[in-house]
């Protein structure tokens, strides 16, 4: 049952971690991409946990001195079709490792998780200043008979986006506030809402630097209430609630970098982890 248990965890740790590793601030807006140019995003994160809050919210350590770290890459790339279209993609993959104080003493997998592919349309804007925008996502799983990197099914989401900016003490301001609805499509697939919101302000005339804060989280429900340390194929219902802060450098109008960490504040059947990633931004015109 201690087996049972600790594998259980491990399971739902590396879920939560390709969760965050999709929610990169600059993915989630509703600014639109200039037609013909292409943004190509890889990150590096880096998560680990040694607590979890159980399913009425309480948070306990994990049992025999459990530790949980993982390493992410995500590679996004967003390309402007034309000035109502774009399209988006992202692949990640993970190296996760739960580490306890009896045997198995060690429990390590890896490899390639959901690839997200999908069209962003942009539905209005007010004066040019303010964004709206819709976009459908399709979750294709890249493994098979590896219930530690996901839950196997395919599934889709529909997110609405509005974005815009301003100006505060004389600084040029932005906003990025959205929200989704996603769905598995196996037995029992949960549906979810996937919300978040960002806050960025340029800290110097030339643009060259920024700092942005951001709340984001996520509800899941499903018919199945079953609760085995948060595994998602056996419980599909969890929440939390993620803050991050981040900065941002601009290199040139091409390139940027940015740095981020983040922690969760509150959940249900998740871990209280705490994330930090970097991600290099790189903008392609090509008419």
């Amino acid at each position: 049952m201690s087996l049972l248990k600790t594998f259980t965890r491990f399971l739902f740790l590396t879920l939560i971690l390709s969760v965050i590793s999709k929610n990169i601030a600059f993915a989630d807006g509703g600014f639109p991409v200039r037609p013909g140019r292409l943004l190509i995003a890889p990150s590096v994160s880096y998560f680990f946990s040694s607590t979890q809050w159980d399913s009425t919210g309480v948070k306990k350590p994990f049992p025999n001195g459990g530790k949980y770290s993982s390493v992410g890459v995500t590679l996004y790339a967003e390309y402007g079709i034309s000035r109502r279209f774009a399209a988006i993609a992202s692949v990640p993959y993970v190296y996760n490792n739960y580490m306890q104080n009896v045997a198995p003493r060690n429990t390590v997998t890896s490899g390639l998780t959901d690839m997200e592919t999908g069209i962003r349309y942009y539905l209005a804007n007010i004066d040019f200043v303010y964004y709206f925008s819709l976009q459908g996502t399709a979750v294709t799983p890249l493994y098979s008979n590896n219930a530690s990197l996901g839950y196997g099914e395919e599934g889709a989401e529909l997110k609405l986006a509005f974005s815009g900016t301003g100006t505060l003490f004389n600084r040029s301001t932005y906003f990025n506030a959205a929200d989704g609805v996603r769905q598995y499509f196996g037995t029992n697939g949960p549906i979810q809402n996937r919300y978040s919101g960002t806050f960025g302000m340029t800290l110097d005339e030339d643009f060259k630097n920024q700092l942005s804060v951001s709340l984001s989280g996520i509800n899941s429900f499903s018919d199945d209430k079953r609760f085995i340390s948060g595994i998602p194929e056996t419980n599909r219902n969890y929440s939390f609630i993620e803050a991050s802060l981040s900065y941002g450098y601009s290199f040139s109008h091409e390139i940027a970098l940015y740095a981020t960490g983040g922690k969760f504040l509150t959940g249900n059947n998740t871990s209280d982890g705490t994330i930090f990633s970097l991600a290099f931004i790189y903008r392609l015109d090509y008419r």
